[in-house]
């Protein structure tokens, strides 16, 4: 079952400069991941993508309940 207080957020930077935003849900394996816009603050994108995950995982819940 999933638990939406155990999500773990990583920011990662690749080679060419790109950063992506990770969401992730260890005991579903759930993930989401964005490549961010480096015109918007962090940290909107982070709330908003963090919100298109917590639905998605009330989505997964309710089809495998």
């Amino acid at each position: 079952m999933a638990n939406r207080n155990k999500i773990e957020i990583e920011l990662i930077k690749l080679a060419g400069g790109v950063r992506l935003l990770r969401l992730t849900e260890p005991t579903s394996g759930l993930a989401l991941e964005r490549r961010l816009d480096p015109k918007v603050p962090v940290s909107a994108q982070k709330e908003a993508l963090a919100k298109v995950f917590r639905a998605a995982l009330d989505e997964a819940q309710l089809a495998f309940a």
